[in-house]
């Protein structure tokens, strides 16, 4: 195939594994959200997620999409569709439909945790956060999507050569966020001494997941997409942090199994005279104890 830009040839004849492993990754991003998804609406609660892991994770996901769609690499690939054939075209365009399909995955994620957050928090820790914050949340990371969405396309028309900073600038805010998103969480499943409604196999997949991801987009973009694929290895040792305190609370602590709030119903959390938080299930008020009186009536 005769092609007029040098820069489109690795596109005509795309490196078959690098290809099939690209495709692979697009599948293993949707497999390993699965699991939360199904999770949260199994339980039909969000309790246990901190709304602020939701927040951090969302917009850093909303910043990565427009690191990667305004990368250099990228336009040149999306340009070489002109002159490449389908399967090409299809190969330039797979980082940035990896990145999206990941930013996707997080905000129906955010679309749960809103729908199914708990309303009725008094039987919940004082310090609990509200549905107010989950509102305001979902609306925070709409405003940063479309922020980014717009001033990606002004930037692009307006100036061209600046959209390399501004892809950077992304990508470091990105990173930022990503490498302070799961710092709520480990708050929260320490404070709760359970995971909730948090998926550790979402967290299994992903963990090792995001290196082999990082090596892919590294080999795609090169150093020069240090932003993009640097904050996936961030994300893998944090998330890795919280996937072995996921399993200590939910298999090995002494609390472990206990404490997920929507999926046994009759289970509550409650305050003893200590201040610790207990867990107790209301099936547990109808046994007798010593302060059961011997009529029912009484």
């Amino acid at each position: 195939m005769d092609l007029s830009n040098p820069r489109c040839e690795h596109l005509a004849s795309p490196d078959i594994k690098n290809f099939i492993l690209s495709i692979l990754i697009v599948f293993g991003i949707l497999l390993s959200y699965t699991p939360q998804h199904v999770r949260i609406l199994t339980m039909k609660t969000s309790f246990g997620i901190s709304p602020y892991f939701v927040l951090l994770g969302t917009t850093s996901g909303s910043s990565a999409l427009a690191n990667v769609i305004s990368q250099q690499q990228s336009l040149h690939d999306m340009a070489c569709c002109k002159e490449v054939n389908g399967m090409g075209c299809f190969a330039g365009i797979l980082g940035i439909l990896q990145v999206g399909t990941q930013c996707l995955c997080f905000f129906i994620i955010l679309f749960l945790f809103v729908l199914f957050f708990p309303r009725n928090t008094s039987h919940l820790p004082k310090s609990s956060p509200t549905y107010r914050t989950a509102l305001t949340v979902a609306v925070i990371c709409i405003i940063h999507a479309a922020v980014m969405l717009i001033t990606t396309l002004a930037v692009g028309y307006t100036r061209p050569s600046s959209l390399q900073a501004w892809s950077n600038f992304c990508g470091i805010l990105s990173a930022l966020l990503a490498s302070i998103q799961y710092f709520p969480q480990i708050y929260t499943t320490l404070r709760l001494r359970c995971v909730g409604s948090l998926s550790i196999p979402m967290m299994c997949i992903q963990t090792p997941g995001s290196l082999v991801w990082a090596g892919s987009l590294a080999a795609r973009l090169g150093p020069k997409g240090w932003s993009t694929w640097g904050v996936l290895i961030v994300t893998a040792c944090l998330q890795g942090t919280l996937l072995c305190l996921g399993v200590f609370f939910e298999f090995l602590g002494p609390n472990r199994g206990h404490g997920h709030e929507g999926h046994d119903k009759d289970t509550v959390v409650a305050r003893g005279e200590d201040g610790e938080e207990e867990v107790a299930h209301e099936d547990d008020q109808d046994l007798p104890s010593e302060e059961t009186p011997l009529l029912r009536d009484q």
